[in-house]
């Protein structure tokens, strides 16, 4: 087990590193982040020995919340709009290991498994209620959210109205 500085240290940059990252786009040099971390860009590279490995960490980081997010969140609907709002990074992200010849869902499999079953639990919770149509599935899903969130990335001031169609599409 690291010690308890170690874990606050790999916290800490992963933390800055998302933020920063969202802010300026990952080609921001990694000793910029170990600056806005406070830490020694040696300490940065003890815990990720790579910008990819750092991106790929931050990348399944931003997962596993949207997973997480899944599994409490209250409806379909509001996580998909929750999932959309954060696309456009989530994106950058997978598109920055995809550059740097990583494979995001590769990466991600683990998390993907989680997140798909998050999905079906509130897909299924959804239909049973009578608020999401009960011809979907989880693929369904995942086709809408993806074009969706394209769709917001094309036309960032349509993201209102991009959800309202896929909402009245969901809508038994």
């Amino acid at each position: 087990m690291p010690r308890a500085d170690a874990q606050r240290n790999r916290a800490r940059l992963l933390e800055v590193a998302e933020e920063v990252f969202a802010e300026r786009g990952t080609t921001v040099a990694t000793e910029e982040i170990a600056r806005a971390a406070g830490v020694g860009i040696g300490t940065l590279f003890r815990h990720f020995p790579t910008k990819e490995a750092l991106l790929q960490a931050v990348y399944l980081a931003r997962l596993r919340r949207l997973t997480d997010d899944a599994a409490t969140s209250p409806s379909l609907t509001d996580w998909i709009r929750h999932a959309v709002e954060q696309s456009r990074v989530k994106n950058a992200f997978a598109e920055a290991l995809t550059e740097a010849g990583i494979d995001p869902r590769g990466a991600a499999a683990e998390v993907h498994r989680d997140l798909l079953a998050a999905i079906d639990t509130m897909l299924r919770r959804d239909q049973s209620a009578g608020t999401v149509r009960p011809d979907l599935q989880v693929p369904d899903v995942i086709a809408l959210l993806a074009g969706a969130s394209r769709a917001v990335e094309v036309s960032p001031t349509s993201q209102s109205q991009v959800l309202n169609v896929l909402f009245a599409g969901l809508r038994p």
